[in-house]
């Protein structure tokens, strides 16, 4: 019995200190659909609210001139129809001058809008402020990794409670 007792007491001590080696921390992964967050952020973001504002300003000065267009050339058809040839000659000069004016502000306009959607698509900004959000999710949750679901096709299978894209554009205040 004594020897039962012995045996018995030196297994609990060898499984009490090898305990600490069993009891490591098991590495704790996350995923995040880059894909949603970066369009989140855009969606919501100033940088593109002012392109959006822009655009809109845009659309609605082309429309303006467009509108102003057709009322001269309605003008230049009354004028043709009364007879009066020489007012309907002035009128069309001032649409030729109207329609260069269009012609080159909508040029120049669509110039700047594309150079605004450029720098939108390459800012910097936008990495900067995911990856220090990551960064926080992933000390706070005790995750080891996250990985983007977009960058890797090694991922085939993962469990929605480690995909962290909802929290991530939570802490971006989108």
């Amino acid at each position: 019995m004594k020897k039962n007792i012995k045996i018995l007491i030196t297994m609990a001590f060898a499984l009490f200190t090898a305990l600490p080696a069993f009891s490591q921390q098991i590495t704790k992964f996350g995923v995040v659909d880059t894909s949603k967050v970066y369009n989140a952020y855009f969606r919501n973001s100033a940088p593109v609210r002012n392109y959006e504002k822009k655009k809109a300003e845009f659309q609605e000065e082309i429309n303006k001139q467009t509108d102003e267009l057709k009322k001269l050339q309605q003008k230049r058809l009354e004028q043709e129809s009364n007879g009066n040839d020489a007012a309907a000659m002035k009128t069309e000069a001032e649409i030729t001058r109207k329609k260069e004016y269009l012609t080159e502000y909508t040029n120049a306009k669509n110039v700047e809008l594309e150079s605004l959607q450029r720098s939108l698509q390459n800012s910097d900004e936008f990495y900067k402020k995911l990856y220090n959000t990551l960064s926080k999710i992933a000390e706070s949750g005790g995750y080891s990794m996250i990985l983007s679901l977009q960058d890797s096709n090694s991922i085939l299978w993962y469990s929605t409670s480690v995909d962290v894209t909802n929290q991530v554009i939570t802490e971006l205040g989108l």
